[in-house]
């Protein structure tokens, strides 16, 4: 997306003039982090995940007539438009997600109520998925303000529909089911073909944990990136198991790795292109790494949990061939500190943050150290790189301020 940042004088001075604005609704839609079940939504995969206590603030009146009118204190520029007109063609700013938002609900409902909004997030954008928590701010937001009421797996789905057909990210339900189902003190399994999920309590016998998120100082449009082309070649090692054991094709955008056994897969994996081979590979690693990281979740074992976070790490490298040589040095680095049980790249690993599972009292010495080590390779990011330590939270809601 072309966003021009506000700099920091002009969001401070934003904040000011806008502390003395009432508004009706306040929405908090968190960011999320997965710790197991990198690259798997989109071919129907098995994920885990949580919100977190940093994500996007939206606060909100309802409007009498049809009109849209939003201000950021992120970015620059005003978006208004009509809510119950046809969708117009994305314009390229960040107003483009309220009018997703807008195509995705419209598809459902009749919309005749806008709002006036300001938005703002909390953190840095890279890799924590920004984009699926304004989404879903936005649904909730238009969905009040026209007295409609929505499930969270709805608002899951819409949100997600949002993002695919009219943003035009080629993604699966894993960030829209963090943000709008997480809860604070479990960690969120989510089968991605059937969409059955569930939370799973903290084992009382869990050591301490927090999350670490430390952002390269590189922000990405995953739109610009090559996240399309890895779903498309996912869909196209599939099709090739498909056809080298003369199985029916199925339509392209219906194709899927989780439909295919991984008995199939052994049978035909030196047969395609090496590429292709390795995209698989990751899809039936990580989902036996999913399946080992709820039983080491659900019986306390955090640093089993980890290990296999810093695993998924390896295969998204190797097999899936993600992460710019800024996210490679952060994980190499975080492998090397104690405190730290595992971690990975956040989102889809071409920029952005990497994520990390750590014990609460080694939260300075990380920060030092891994600071140091980073900016000894990359010194042209010091004014850009950032270290924060967060915890779970529960999933988007209407906060009573």
């Amino acid at each position: 997306m072309l966003w021009m940042r506000r700099s920091e004088n002009d969001n401070e001075s934003y904040k000011e003039n806008k502390n003395d604005m009432e508004h009706q609704f306040h929405i908090f839609s968190p960011y999320r982090v997965c710790p197991l079940g990198a690259h798997v939504d989109h071919q129907h995969g098995l994920v885990t995940g949580f919100a977190i206590d940093k994500g996007v603030d939206l606060w909100f009146t309802p409007r009498n007539d049809s009109l849209v009118h939003l201000e950021s204190r992120t970015f620059e520029g005003l978006v208004d438009f009509d809510i119950a007109a046809n969708s117009q063609v994305k314009q390229g700013n960040w107003g483009d997600y309220a009018r997703g938002a807008k195509y995705a609900l419209r598809k459902r409902f009749v919309l005749r109520r806008g709002i006036d909004g300001v938005i703002q997030g909390s953190l840095p954008i890279g890799g924590l998925s920004s984009s699926a928590a304004v989404l879903i701010a936005y649904v909730m937001a238009f969905a009040k303000s026209n007295d409609i009421e929505l499930k969270p797996m709805e608002i899951v789905k819409i949100a997600s529909e949002a993002e695919r057909e009219y943003v035009g990210l080629n993604n699966g339900i894993l960030d829209q089911a963090c943000i709008a189902l997480g809860q604070k003190d479990g960690l969120l399994f989510l089968d991605c073909d059937s969409d059955e999920y569930r939370i799973i309590k903290r084992n009382p016998n869990m050591p301490d944990m927090e999350i670490g998120i430390f952002f390269s100082g590189l922000t990405r449009s995953l739109v610009s990136s090559d996240y399309n082309l890895r779903v498309s070649e996912c869909k196209t090692a599939a099709w090739n198991m498909l056809a080298y054991t003369d199985q029916p094709l199925k339509v392209f955008d219906k194709t899927f790795l989780r439909d295919i056994p991984k008995e199939t897969f052994e049978r035909t994996r030196d047969m395609m292109p090496n590429r292709f081979a390795r995209r698989a590979e990751h899809f039936y690693s990580e989902y036996r790494r999913v399946r080992q990281g709820v039983t080491a979740w659900e019986s306390g074992n955090l640093n089993l949990f980890g290990k296999l976070s810093f695993d998924s790490c390896e295969s998204s490298i190797h097999n899936y061939e993600c992460g710019s040589p800024e996210l490679i040095a952060i994980y190499r680095i975080m492998r090397s500190l104690p405190g730290i049980y595992g971690g990975r790249f956040s989102g889809a690993g071409f920029k952005g943050a990497c994520i990390a599972l750590i014990n609460p009292a080694h939260k300075e010495q990380i920060k030092e150290e891994l600071t140091r080590q980073y900016l000894e390779q990359f010194p042209e990011y010091e004014n850009t790189f950032a270290v924060f330590f967060v915890k779970p939270d529960d999933g988007a809601r209407f906060v009573n301020d």
